[in-house]
């Protein structure tokens, strides 16, 4: 059974930063597809940065230069270290796993395993 936990939200000042850990569990191979979306209240939910099977990178303009995805495979570990935080970077931050084929930031349909969640407030 796959299963993602998220965990370091918390609050913050702007200009501040934070590391956000995604521990996945389940997987017969742990070099999967994986992203960080987040959900503010009332807006879809969007991606925000990706690391390929290949260890490739790749972010959303919004975060890009702020955001940094990672990972530890010998941990089974996802990482999003944030830094020049904003307000409007305040969501519920969640990670995702992709099966296989498409793991397009755009879509998060092409995701198949989710966590819970980790809230990140962000002040002015």
């Amino acid at each position: 059974q796959v299963q993602l936990v998220e965990s370091g939200g918390g609050s913050v000042q702007t200009g501040g930063s934070l590391r956000l850990s995604c521990a996945a569990s389940g997987f017969a191979d742990s070099r999967k597809c994986m992203g960080w979306f987040r959900q503010a209240p009332g807006k879809e939910r969007e991606g925000v940065a990706k690391i390929t099977s290949g260890d490739n990178t790749y972010y959303a303009d919004t975060v890009k230069g702020r955001f940094t995805i990672s990972r530890d495979n010998a941990k089974n570990t996802l990482y999003l270290e944030m830094s020049s935080l904003k307000p409007e970077d305040t969501a519920m931050y969640y990670c995702g796993a992709s099966r296989a084929g498409l793991c397009r930031l755009s879509v998060p349909s092409d995701f198949d395993y989710w966590g819970q969640g980790t809230q990140v407030t962000v002040s002015s």
